[in-house]
């Protein structure tokens, strides 16, 4: 009895002292309005805080969060560091598979279509440090959405 007391007790600390993770709503929402005025960026806000642009409309299917598309992509924070690239020729994944800013994101353009995603931390990668991505970070990718299997 005094055992399982002690057991109750360490679980009961343990589990009050998790860190929450942090919200970096506000801060990344003023990150990426300053990025689009500075840049002269003509950006569409959804309202999960995804902000994107299209600079080619394609003229093939849209996708839909369940398709596996074929996307060119160079990521790159905000201050231009460019974290991850595709080969020109792309990648193929499904979209059920990916962070939440792409699911969401690659489904506003058509194939052939080309454009830039600004993904808050939220819908990224989050508050913590990811494969040398550091938490809370807005990430910025450069599209060509190739094609799209249904």
């Amino acid at each position: 009895m005094k055992y399982s007391l002690l057991a109750i007790v360490f679980a009961f600390l343990v589990s009050c002292s998790s860190v929450p993770e942090k919200d970096y709503s506000l801060i990344n929402e003023k990150q990426i309005t300053d990025y689009i005025k500075t840049n002269k960026l003509e950006a569409v806000k959804c309202e999960s805080g995804l902000y994107y642009t299209i600079d080619e409309a394609g003229e093939g299917v849209k996708p839909t969060s369940a398709s596996t598309v074929q996307v060119a992509y160079i990521g790159h924070y905000l201050s231009g560091e460019v974290f991850d690239e595709s080969s020109e020729n792309g990648i193929s994944f499904p979209l059920k598979r990916v962070i939440k800013g792409w699911t969401e994101g690659i489904t506003y353009f058509k194939e052939g279509g080309k454009g830039t995603l600004l993904v808050p931390a939220h819908l990224g990668y989050g508050g913590y440090n990811t494969n040398g991505i550091p938490g809370g970070s807005v990430l910025v990718f450069d599209i060509h959405l190739i094609s799209v299997k249904k």
